[in-house]
């Protein structure tokens, strides 16, 4: 989504445009050029950063996000800083490089910023399992300023163009569309330029020696696997999966927001990295026998935390917890129900021991701001079986088109937990509060006792189910009885179902529906007529 400002100039209307800003912030920034020179000689990047910006209200100073050169030798020098080749007065402090520049609102500005250093972090700079040097952008969560001068704020998000020069035997791969290569000398410059807004967490560089394969297109999308040259037979293999996935999430969800789709072997710290259009997969992912759920998940993102964004970390789940739920998706559409259940049995059993070591709910405000508290079964799993309940309560039909419709809506934007929850009550007509506080603001899980009574009422069988935790869920349940399903509604402390005996089946949620720790307190009771 597009902001539009409004300004009256020269007694002529004119308009703004600009992205996905950080809330409060004096400017949204439109666009970044990076100029990055790497190196085999040291761990030394030189850069230029052009930032342009459009300036929502008056401000005496700009600042941008840059981890400072510290006493280990580590960190960004700012040389300079220039407007129009103008010197400007900077002061760089920390993280932070703040720069003296009086804008008034609703004018565009381009600050030029010169740079060099060893990156701390950000950049992974190292050798591959082969002894090959390599170079690769990892900016998840907030790591993108320990190498490129920026707003380091998921919320925030511009169009960006690298414009890389390394040795010319290595290959470059970064978001967008290559816009240009050349040789220099021994070095070779690459530029790739994507005009779609995305935040720095997903603005990344791959530089390594590479073999690269066109698997061809998808509704105009070419498809690239970049793999290290000794990986090629396994790479190739593994991540061609994505010509199955990738259509499959077009017709589902709508369009593919980018031009061009590159699955990349790398360093990455992570399992997979959903860099826009440019996803890194960790290093040994050409082996990995459960690739093809990674290439879902990571190409799910595409979609959910990359197109649509959270709009901060504490809404996280509408990132992960979707591209987790899209995988299940995949696999039932690919495999059948049996592997979807399977799989819900799987996160089932993550969930409920996670939340045996710490009880808080998907949306936590308490640990959003450190990522290694964030990525949990909450904002994965749990967050995957919120969907999938909330899929089964609507229908496939309402439930996809609510999807579609969110997705529509926050396209190149931020979305929170409040913006989905809204769109999805306008496109079922229904009000979801009960179900979103329960699931979402709530932590643990319902605890049902089931016991069974054969005396009390005669020719009955009395399954009593009792909510054991302190927060009363409102939620169906389904059960089977002699080969028959049935639902009912639990919303009280204890429900309770008159059974006609002879009953010689029993059992409770058999389509795996329920995010419900089920306890059987006397399950081997005695069935008499």
């Amino acid at each position: 989504m597009k902001k539009f400002v409004t300004c009256l100039s020269f007694l002529a209307l004119s308009l703004i445009t600009g992205y996905a800003q950080v809330p409060g912030s004096p400017v949204d920034v439109e666009k970044y050029t990076f100029r990055i020179s790497l190196t085999d000689q040291n761990n030394v990047i030189e850069g230029a950063a052009t930032v342009t910006v459009n300036v929502l209200k008056d401000t005496e100073h700009v600042q941008l996000d840059l981890v400072k050169k510290d006493a280990t030798g580590k960190g960004m020098l700012v040389t300079s800083v220039t407007e129009k080749g103008k010197p400007l007065r900077f002061e760089h402090q920390g993280d932070a490089l703040k720069i003296f520049a009086r804008a008034k609102a609703n004018t565009k500005h381009s600050y030029v910023i010169k740079y060099s250093g060893i990156p701390a972090d950000g950049l992974i700079i190292s050798t591959n399992d082969h002894g090959e040097r390599t170079f690769f952008g990892d900016n998840w969560l907030r790591r993108a300023h320990n190498w490129l001068p920026c707003v380091d704020d998921v919320a925030d998000k511009a169009a960006v163009e690298f414009v890389v020069k390394a040795p010319s035997k290595y290959r470059v791969i970064a978001n967008g569309v290559k816009n240009g290569e050349f040789k220099k000398g021994s070095y070779r410059v690459t530029a790739w330029k994507e005009t779609v807004p995305i935040p720095t967490k997903l603005m990344v560089i791959g530089v390594a020696r590479f073999a690269v394969k066109n698997h061809g297109t998808i509704t105009g999308i070419p498809i690239y696997s970049y793999v290290f040259p000794q990986d090629t037979s396994a790479g190739f293999k593994s991540y061609a999966y994505a010509k199955e996935v990738l259509p499959f999430l077009i017709n589902k969800l709508g369009p593919y927001a980018y031009k061009k789709l590159a699955n990349v072997q790398s360093k990455t710290k992570w399992g997979g990295m959903e860099n826009a259009s440019a996803i890194f997969y960790y290093e040994n992912s050409v082996d990995d026998k459960e690739i093809e759920a990674l290439v879902a998940h990571e190409i799910a993102h595409q979609w959910f935390g990359d197109a649509a964004t959270e709009k901060t970390y504490r809404d996280v789940w509408l990132s992960e917890g979707f591209a987790t739920f899209l995988t299940h998706y995949y696999h039932e559409h690919k495999y059948g129900t049996d592997s979807l259940n399977q799989r819900l049995m799987a996160d089932k059993k993550k969930i409920f021991g996670f939340e045996k070591e710490r009880r808080t709910p998907i949306v936590d405000s308490l640990h959003a701001k450190d990522y290694t508290d964030i990525l949990n079964a909450n904002s994965y799993q749990k967050a995957a079986w919120v969907l999938h309940m909330l899929r089964r309560k609507l229908g496939d039909t309402v439930f996809w088109q609510g999807v579609r419709a969110y997705y529509a809506q926050y396209k190149n934007s931020n979305a929170g937990t409040a913006d989905f929850i809204a769109v999805m009550e306008k496109s079922s007509g229904q009000n979801l509060q009960q179900f979103f506080t329960q699931w979402l603001h709530t932590p643990g899980h319902p605890v049902l006792k089931v016991t069974f009574d054969t005396t009390t009422e005669s020719g009955k069988l009395l399954i009593k189910i009792t909510q054991q935790q302190d927060f009363l869920y409102d939620m169906p349940l389904e059960y089977i009885v002699n080969h028959e399903k049935h639902t009912i509604t639990i919303k009280e402390r204890s429900s309770t179902i008159k059974v006609p005996l002879p009953v010689t089946e029993i059992g409770f949620d058999p389509d795996v529906n329920s995010l419900a720790e089920i306890v059987m307190e006397n399950p081997d009771y005695s069935i008499k007529e």
